[in-house]
């Protein structure tokens, strides 16, 4: 079996035929690139995620993270892969040259995520968790802090983490009891304890500067009172060399379903009375600043859904071919017919062929979204700019929410196809599913990121980001009319974006009404329903595409109207291949998902509130 964890040639068709993120080079931005460069590097990242990280996947999960005499030690193949990762430059791409990056855009560096998190997500967060703080200081640090924490952290000399959940307050990071004294010189004495801190504790690099949410005593209560303070887990001297420990402990390494390799802690600060800790930006703003990494991160969260299912349907292919079980069902009454590869069989089929549109979907979703990040930094107008941000805000919670659900069933299904070697530890496929589980949890629950969309992001601007997006669904399905074989299809998609805003109409009037329970209580539902929606605009759109592509190819090679001569060149030539696939991705989906859109939009207008109404003892009696 081959080490593929990610289709390359599906990564390199969502960014350059259907994002066309090549037009990025004409900015001032992004001049310095080309298309080759950007090939060059997938390239290298997945030989950094085959040769290097990969190896460490297993090996992780069997040996786990260790806390003895207060020192967390993670598994042996960590530490040097770790060093590779980071002496390549893979740890901030998406950065300045300045402070050690590459610059890339970032639909890019989402392209590298899903390559490495396919690898060993568990391994990815050490660094993923250290860009993400050290994104926090350069952005609202001083330049005091950037030259004190920052740049070392970008080097990936030092990591870092993100510090919000406590032990009584998880999703309600509001209820909060951490708390930051005053002291003369302007530091803060931090105080309390942080449970489930990814990357908390480890032995990767010497210090871990670890921003941390607390409330500054006598401030108000609730999350308008908290803010955020660099607290690094050694003092850091005036000329850059490590001080003194700074009275940060773990207290534990959760024993967890998944993600073994990579140290998940809960940490107490001050329990000596000697942690130190320095504000970063404004008093009282500590949640919008820590929201500006908690986004990025969902993004983020959303690529690790889609690299676990990645490469689970990569793995369930491959081993679909290899693996010879049964005669085929049209030779059932054959005595002589012989087993063939379980690809074969009808049933496996259609689980590879939902594995495959999901995936080819969820990569389209989450590049799109990058995309669009990267036209907010180069846009020309004001106007250009709130639209292409209004698709962030409005895309981020599903890309989170839809991408880790769909991640988690696509490697069920991995397992399906697999059958029982799937469910044993020989195989990877069981790994994938235990690591993904994680992704619907954290970074805000994928309940939570239901409510941020129905309660907050259609609303946004009046709602014209979501008629924005409708605008450019209705494009997708404009241009497949024109299509005599993908008319139908068509037809399925306008017929599930209709159901979704009228959906999405029912729920502005009775938002507007006040009765927003309806709303609250299928919010999950209703994400669900759009991620559906919006997921079989970007298979119809890469079909239109792949459409045209083989038109050119069949004209090409005299093919035009010979449908036997079409079928041959699947077989002969590789383009062929994956165009024919991602049409019959599209037609897949639109045949089997989008025909529901409708009656699920229906269930919930009936607005049901049965599970408001039962008695709490009538769940368990």
């Amino acid at each position: 079996m081959g080490n593929s964890l990610v289709s390359m040639r599906d990564q390199q068709f969502v960014l350059f035929e259907q994002l066309g993120i090549d037009r990025l080079f004409a900015s001032e931005k992004f001049k310095d690139f080309s298309s080759d460069d950007i090939l060059m590097m997938l390239n290298e990242a997945e030989k950094m995620a085959v040769n290097t990280i990969l190896p460490t996947y297993v090996e992780g999960d069997k040996e786990g993270c260790h806390l003895k005499d207060g020192k967390v030690t993670t598994p042996a193949s960590f530490k040097p892969a770790f060093r590779k990762f980071v002496e390549a430059g893979w740890l901030c791409p998406t950065k300045s040259p300045d402070v050690g990056g590459q610059g890339l855009p970032i639909s890019v560096g989402t392209a590298l995520t899903e390559v490495f998190a396919a690898a060993n997500i568990a391994f990815l967060m050490y660094s993923g968790l250290t860009f993400g703080a050290a994104g926090l200081i350069e952005r609202f640090g001083t330049e005091e802090q950037r030259n004190k924490y920052m740049l070392k952290m970008f080097a990936g000399e030092w990591c870092g983490t993100m510090c919000l959940t406590e032990p009584g307050a998880g999703s309600d990071v509001g209820a909060l009891k951490t708390t930051a004294r005053r002291n003369p010189d302007g530091t803060f004495s931090i105080t309390g304890t942080k449970c489930f801190i990814s990357a908390g504790d480890h032995d990767l690099a010497p210090n871990i500067v670890h921003p941390v949410l607390a409330r500054i005593e006598g401030d108000p209560p609730g999350t308008r009172g908290i803010s955020i303070f660099i607290v690094p887990k050694y003092r850091v001297n005036t000329d850059g060399s490590l001080g003194e420990p700074n009275d940060v402990n773990t207290g534990n390494v959760e024993h967890k379903m998944g993600l073994k390799g990579n140290a998940t802690c809960t940490l107490n600060f001050g329990e000596d009375g000697k942690c130190i800790g320095e504000l970063l930006g404004k008093e009282r703003e500590g949640m919008r600043i820590m929201f500006h990494m908690m986004n990025e991160a969902r993004l983020e969260v959303g690529m690790q859904g889609l690299g676990h299912a990645s490469a689970s349907l990569e793995h369930a292919v491959a081993y679909a071919k290899e693996r010879i079980q049964s005669t085929p069902v049209w030779e059932m009454k054959n005595p002589e017919a012989k087993a063939v590869a379980i690809i074969e069989h009808p049933d496996v089929r259609r689980d590879l062929l939902w594995m495959k549109a999901y995936v080819e979907g969820l990569r389209a979703l989450n590049y799109f979204t990058a995309a669009c990040m990267d036209r907010v930094e180069v846009a020309e107008t004001e106007a250009e700019k709130d639209k292409w941000q209004g698709f962030v805000e409005l895309l981020t919670p599903i890309c989170k929410a839809y991408s880790s659900d769909r991640g988690f069933e696509v490697c069920g299904k991995g397992i399906d196809v697999y059958g029982g070697y799937g469910y044993c530890q020989e195989y990877p496929v069981e790994q994938y599913l235990r690591d993904c589980k994680i992704a619907s949890i954290y970074e805000g629950t994928n309940g939570i990121q239901s409510l941020d969309l129905v309660g907050r992001k259609l609303g946004m601007r009046k709602g014209a980001n979501m008629m924005n997006l409708l605008g450019e669904m209705g494009a997708t399905v404009a241009k497949a009319k024109g299509s005599e074989d993908l008319k139908p299809y068509a037809g399925r998609l306008e017929e599930a974006m209709n159901a979704l805003m009228e959906l999405t109409m029912t729920f502005a009037s009775l938002g507007k009404s006040g009765s927003f329970l309806i709303p609250v209580l299928y919010a999950s539902p209703f994400l669900d329903i759009m991620g559906d929606v919006v997921t079989g605009h970007f298979l119809l759109q890469a079909a239109s595409i792949a459409e045209e592509k083989l038109k050119t190819i069949y004209a090409e090679a005299g093919a035009e109207k010979s449908k036997g001569r079409q079928r041959a060149l699947v077989r002969e030539n590789r383009d062929v291949a994956f165009y024919t696939g991602k049409i019959a991705s599209a037609k897949f989906f639109a045949s089997e998902i989008l025909p529901t859109i409708k009656g699920r939009c229906e269930a919930i207008k009936i607005g049901d509130k049965i599970a408001l109404e039962i008695a709490d003892e009538s769940f368990s009696v």
